[in-house]
């Protein structure tokens, strides 16, 4: 899966439909603060069934979040997907990104890694 891949996938699963969800804004120079009003507002790109992909598609994210030529934006987009995928493929590859994370995503990685634990339990 390429980047572009990536995001024609994501329109169209998102057009199908999306998760409910409730967002608000924390003002705060917290960067913890700050980096889990960046997660929780990352859930937009959630839709129907993102919990139920095929854990070969779950495979080919968890390796393009490694690569070197893909944008933050689509590393973060994909990091949700994978927070919320009940799966050790998902739980793998969140802990394999989680070891040398990109700058700015950090805290984005660490939550999904924890909440990925959690769908896994």
């Amino acid at each position: 899966m390429t980047e572009k891949e990536f995001w024609v996938f994501l329109k169209k699963s998102l057009a199908q439909g999306r998760v409910p969800q409730v967002s608000g804004y924390v003002d705060s120079d917290d960067r913890l603060i700050h980096g889990a009003g960046q997660y929780f507002g990352g859930h937009s790109v959630l839709f129907d069934g993102h919990d139920k992909l095929a854990e070969d598609t779950i495979m080919e994210m968890g390796e393009l979040i490694l690569g070197y030529e893909i944008t933050l934006r689509a590393k973060e987009a994909i990091l949700m997907i994978l927070a919320h995928h009940p799966s050790k493929k998902a739980l793998r590859a969140l802990a394999t990104y989680n070891k040398k994370p990109d700058k700015g995503l950090e805290y984005t990685a660490r939550f999904a890694l924890e909440e990925c634990e959690w769908w896994n339990e």
